[in-house]
């Protein structure tokens, strides 16, 4: 199975080491599924990172942990088609992995944006509780 995690559901992993998105992270650290990433989501986790709301609550050497990690394990794509099928430009990028991923699953909290779209081609855009009771 391939999945592309949003970027907002790393950040919550790493602000809260008992919530849903955590289970997501340690489910793909024991090999539940194969996860896609990309240079952009990088960009975007070391930038949301350092938001001062964020900053303090994470410490930098735990972000770039995770960091190394995406480069290193997940499945990485450094060219990424242009996309614009999201109410959020920002978010297009996702998309764009897991078209070029052939993601199964694009999981995301993103109701307003990514959500509403519930489906990109072939890949079912859920919530992680939806990913998770659904494994």
């Amino acid at each position: 199975m391939r999945v592309v995690l949003d970027t907002n559901l790393l950040i919550s992993a790493l602000l809260s080491p008992e919530s849903l998105p955590a289970e997501l992270l340690a489910k793909w650290d024991s090999g539940g599924f194969a996860l896609l990433s990309c240079v952009e989501q990088v960009e975007e986790l070391r930038r949301a990172s350092r938001y001062s709301k964020i900053a303090g609550r994470i410490p930098r050497p735990v972000v770039g942990r995770l960091i190394n990690e995406l480069r290193k394990v997940a499945e990485f794509h450094p060219r990424l088609p242009a996309i614009d099928a999201s109410l959020d430009p920002f978010d297009n990028y996702l998309l764009a992995l897991a078209q070029v991923g052939r993601a199964d699953f694009l999981v995301t909290g993103d109701k307003a944006g990514l959500l509403s779209l519930g489906i990109f081609e072939r890949t079912r855009i859920v919530t992680a509780r939806q990913f998770l009771e659904g494994q």
